[in-house]
């Protein structure tokens, strides 16, 4: 099979071979998945260019947790996924060597998930990360309904993800932050009732929006940058998630935070509790059975390419998700 794979961290042009692979075979309690797409996300781009470490877990990694294809063999054991269904796949290249950037990938049936006809293998190929962080985001602690929404970035995979399902399950107002016109249009076509230019006053503009209460939640993407203003732009009591940060070290405003009685809950999706996860992924199914999310595939770039496709997602060139297409 063809595989694109990396045994040394670098920059992407330097360290990507695409080569021939051995087709994997499935064992007890596993799926094989014919890929036709994989999903570029940034810690994929991450993980290959040394920003989490210069040692590889492995000798060899072919990248990439999320893909959609269709199931072509299945292991032992293996009751309720049939050759032949169409399906997405979560956590494919987490803490293992083989992800989704390869014509077939073997994992546990239970990662592999099916995916309604009306929805196209490229979208299928944007579930694993970011519409999960998005939908847990959303789920966690009781979920959004009646509550005021600021979702930071509304505009990016996850943000854009998030804007949707949020007013899917009942939020009261959505605001969010964005960085330039077009993605305000991005942002307000997805759902949004308000839009922030970050380069505001976001706590002051949340204010006016909010009749001077602030907002209930923030689904927030960089905590290291952001973590003064969300205090500002919170209610008393309110909910900050963050799933994301600019810096492993973040300066958290102590008095503020302890005053307004501030929850704050770090999540990263590829550790999901069980019951969480599936959560989750019965939202997201219901969702997409009716048709309810838009899917902002910003680049569609062949397998040979990956290079090129890392390189746009590190250097913030694309609005959206990267998807490699897998002949």
């Amino acid at each position: 099979m063809r595989a694109a794979y990396y045994e040394r961290v670098g920059p992407a042009d330097d360290v990507f071979e695409v080569g021939e692979q051995p087709v994997p075979e499935p064992r007890s309690g596993e799926v094989r998945v014919r890929l036709t797409c994989s999903g570029v996300n940034p810690s994929d781009v991450k993980m290959r260019s040394g920003a989490r470490g210069s040692e590889l877990p492995f000798p060899r990694i072919v990248p990439h947790s999320d893909g959609s294809g269709v199931i072509d063999a299945v292991g032992d054991d293996v009751m309720d996924h049939a050759p032949g269904t169409r399906v997405w796949v979560w956590n494919a290249g987490w803490r293992r060597a083989h992800g989704t950037a390869a014509e077939y990938v073997v994992l546990p049936a239970e990662q592999a998930v099916p995916l309604p006809d009306s929805t196209s293998d490229e979208a299928g190929a944007c579930l694993g990360i970011p519409a999960l962080t998005a939908c847990h985001a959303v789920l966690c602690h009781g979920g959004v309904k009646g509550q005021s929404v600021l979702v930071a970035g509304g505009a990016g995979a996850v943000g854009h993800y998030a804007i949707q399902i949020a007013r899917a399950r009942g939020a009261g107002q959505i605001l969010t932050t964005v960085s330039s016109a077009e993605k305000a249009r991005l942002a307000e076509a997805a759902g949004a009732d308000a839009v922030i230019d970050r380069h505001e006053d976001i706590a002051a503009r949340v204010a006016e929006f909010t009749g001077g209460a602030g907002v209930d939640r923030i689904i927030e993407v960089d905590l290291a940058t952001n973590a003064e203003t969300d205090l500002g732009a919170l209610r008393r009591g309110g909910l900050i998630v963050a799933y994301g940060s600019s810096a492993p070290t973040v300066s958290i405003p102590f008095f503020p935070a302890i005053l307004n009685n501030t929850l704050l809950q770090f999540f990263i999706v590829y550790e999901l509790e069980a019951s969480a996860r599936r959560a989750a992924i019965d939202v997201l199914d219901e969702l997409l059975a009716q048709e309810r999310l838009q899917h902002n595939i910003a680049e569609r770039i062949p397998l040979e390419r990956i290079a090129e496709a890392h390189a746009r997602v590190e250097r913030g060139e694309v609005m959206g998700n990267v998807v490699l297409t897998i002949a």
